[in-house]
């Protein structure tokens, strides 16, 4: 008699149907298309980051010597005191791209405080590791998740630190374990967070290679559609890799490839808002809070919830909106029929990671919200800020009846500028580029990786909002000096019924005035403006190469000469002619 199948997950699987030869070659050709398209790295460097992570494990047991050492405690203390390093995140779940950061957690025992992190981790590990091997270290300790963002011999870390209410942390030690939560405040808990979600995850998937396939695939799908981001409002990394793992453990035998082919089907037409759990809720005598919509009114507007395995359980889509929503439902059905045509050989794995058309043809209309700085740090963490409240302003335009949809685009746009003056970085603050530097690049502020920004707009009301903190900056007014921003754009489609006018002055102003009344902002350092934008204004930096810019549709009536491009890029918000 054949011995029983695991439940994996909260209900019994769907299949465990053995893969097919063709599922199989299916699932080999999307593993080389995903090589093509970069998603793996060379054996070599996963060897370098793994050496890495024995070189940090060995500087954490030290550091916690060197704190017991410090406050004079028993040589019996200092010897069993121990110190771990827990990786989580992508690297945890096997499936990061190259050059992504590693999110690591150093852990200590309790007489190990987070002011010892940051006074005595920096000179430890400049002392340990090589001369030169370290190329950027920048300690954020006052952000809502402190952490060092540092760069190894090319490859980066971002160290965040806990202590446990224990006086040992032994190498073997099970982050999974929840009677270490007894004692811990709510950033600690925070902290261990990480690692015990990736753990527990990994523990809930029936094919571990399987899962990395098919994590790996929509990763990129959802990078390339712009649907990804917790901050503003799209899953994010884990978040994704929770819905992976739930199709996974419905379909424990079959090929990554077969995984990618459901996820759509199923996710797509999940009925919301009942949860995606990988496990049943579990209680825990500290009496954290968890998840729970019964309990908590406020639980019960997660539109999308996709709640972590690990106690306590929390919601990590909780900033998903309306639109946002309805976005990533459009971008699962186009999903799901493009993997359709894949199973029948009509379409290519390829076809499935086409990058999205948000800027070339989506939408006709755009507002561009345009923080800017005086100084690059004060815009690192005012950018953060921000990037954390735009999605409230999202919110607030998509109650208006005129608009269809207002879609934030993922990312941010950061620019650095030349003035002279206050009337030149007024026309920057309206969207003009003829101050833009040319001899800086536009980047996009998920590739810059500022630790400041990052942390900001992770903690976003919670957050201490810092800017560089050296009273006025004096310039020559006769040579320009530098000017920075960061402009996140918004796609607008009208309603089918609504006026010729696009009206949004008082949403805008409303959210703007909130925004410039926070304690980050700081009067003459800080800026905050929103424009009205065409699609055919927008910069020439926000489109790939090979992409084309939207142009002006010519009248055949009309007797003007068309704009400029950059002649006239924004309007007033009271009323764009539409």
């Amino acid at each position: 008699m054949a011995a029983p199948q695991r439940q994996w997950g909260t209900t019994p699987s769907i299949s465990w149907t053995p893969p097919t030869e063709k599922e199989i070659l299916q699932n080999e050709e999307l593993t080389d298309e995903l090589k093509r398209q970069g998603q793996y790295e060379a054996p070599s460097e996963t060897d370098k980051k793994q050496a890495l992570l024995v070189q940090l494990q060995k500087i954490a047991v030290e550091f916690v010597k060197h704190v017991c050492r410090k406050n004079n405690l028993p040589q019996s203390i200092i010897d069993s005191a121990g110190g771990k390093i827990c990786p989580y995140g992508s690297y945890r779940l096997g499936a990061y791209a190259p050059g992504s950061d590693i999110d690591t957690l150093v852990v200590a025992p309790r007489h190990v405080t987070r002011d010892d992190f940051f006074e005595h981790m920096p000179s430890i590990l400049e002392r340990m590791l090589p001369p030169g091997a370290i190329e950027e270290m920048k300690p954020v300790p006052e952000a809502y998740v402190p952490i060092i963002k540092l760069v190894i011999s090319g490859t980066d870390f971002d160290l965040n630190f806990t202590r446990l209410a224990i006086s040992s942390v032994p190498w073997e030690l099970d982050v999974r374990d929840t009677n270490l939560l007894r004692g811990l405040d709510d950033r600690e808990l925070r902290a261990l967070n990480g690692p015990r979600v990736a753990d527990e995850l990994m523990q809930l998937v029936p094919q571990k290679k399987t899962f990395r396939t098919a994590l790996r695939a929509i990763k990129l799908w959802a990078q390339r559609r712009a649907v990804y981001g917790n901050i503003v409002g799209f899953p994010g990394g884990v978040a994704w890799g929770m819905l992976v793992a739930r199709v996974c453990q419905l379909y424990p035998q079959a090929t990554g490839s077969v995984i990618v082919m459901k996820f759509f089907r199923i996710i797509g037409r999940w009925n919301w808002p009942q949860p995606i759990l990988l496990k049943e809720s579990e209680d825990h005598p500290i009496q954290a809070r968890v998840w729970n919509p019964r309990l908590y009114p406020t639980d019960k507007y997660h539109l999308m919830p996709i709640i972590t395995p690990a106690y306590p359980a929390m919601c990590a889509t909780h900033n998903i909106g309306p639109t946002t929503k309805k976005i990533i439902i459009q971008e699962l059905e186009r999903g799901g029929d493009i993997t359709d045509k894949i199973s029948f050989g009509k379409l290519q794995w390829k076809d499935l990671f086409t990058k999205h058309t948000y800027f070339t043809k989506d939408y006709k209309y755009y507002l561009s919200i345009i923080s800017g700085s005086t100084t690059k740090d004060a815009q690192a963490s005012w950018s953060g800020f921000i990037e954390s409240k735009v999605r409230l302003l999202v919110q607030s335009l998509e109650s208006q009846g005129s608009i269809a949809v207002a879609r934030l685009f993922n990312k941010g746009f950061a620019r650095e500028h030349r003035c002279k003056d206050e009337d030149e970085i007024s026309a920057v603050l309206q969207g003009e580029m003829q101050y833009q530097a040319t001899n800086v690049k536009t980047e996009t502020t998920d590739t810059i990786k500022d630790p400041l920004h990052n942390a900001v707009a992770q903690g976003g009301a919670d957050a201490t909002v810092m800017t560089n903190g050296n009273g006025e900056t004096t310039h020559d007014d006769s040579e320009p000096h530098a000017f920075y921003t960061t402009t996140y754009y918004v796609g607008i489609e009208l309603a089918q019924d609504s006026t010729k006018k696009l009206d949004v002055s008082e949403q805008s102003r409303d959210w703007k005035d909130q925004q410039c009344r926070s304690a980050g902002f700081e009067e003459g350092r800080n800026f905050l403006n929103i424009t009205a934008t065409r699609s055919y204004y927008l910069p020439v930096d926000v489109f790939a190469p090979g992409e084309e810019r939207p142009t002006r549709a010519k009248k055949k009536t009309a007797t003007k000469k068309a704009p400029i491009p950059g002649q006239k890029r924004s309007q007033d918000l009271s009323g764009m002619e539409v």
